[in-house]
């Protein structure tokens, strides 16, 4: 399926939500070598990591075949990707 550039942008969002999920339960739970979660925060832990490993591998993917159809280095299209993701330009007031 080709995706468009505001779709790989809408992708990485929902990743780093992901991932900002998966990094607020660590910080919750606290290390499980210090102190041993139970088998909720375990699956949970698991459940939320494994979402976001999926949404990230997925961008991945897409980024690829996304530059290849436009002939451009992925390099710079993920650079972008991630740029517009993680600092969007505030849109222009209409008049």
């Amino acid at each position: 399926m080709a995706h468009t550039f505001d779709d790989l942008v809408e992708m990485q969002r929902a990743a780093d939500e992901a991932h900002g999920r998966v990094r607020e339960l660590k910080d919750t739970y606290g290390r499980p070598t210090a102190h041993p979660w139970s088998p909720e925060e375990t699956e949970t832990y698991e459940t939320a990591w494994q979402h976001w490993r999926n949404l990230a591998g997925d961008v991945q993917a897409a980024v690829t075949a996304h530059a290849g159809q436009e002939a451009k280095p992925r390099f710079d299209v993920e650079a972008a990707v991630r740029t517009k993701a993680r600092h969007p330009q505030p849109e222009p007031a209409s008049a």
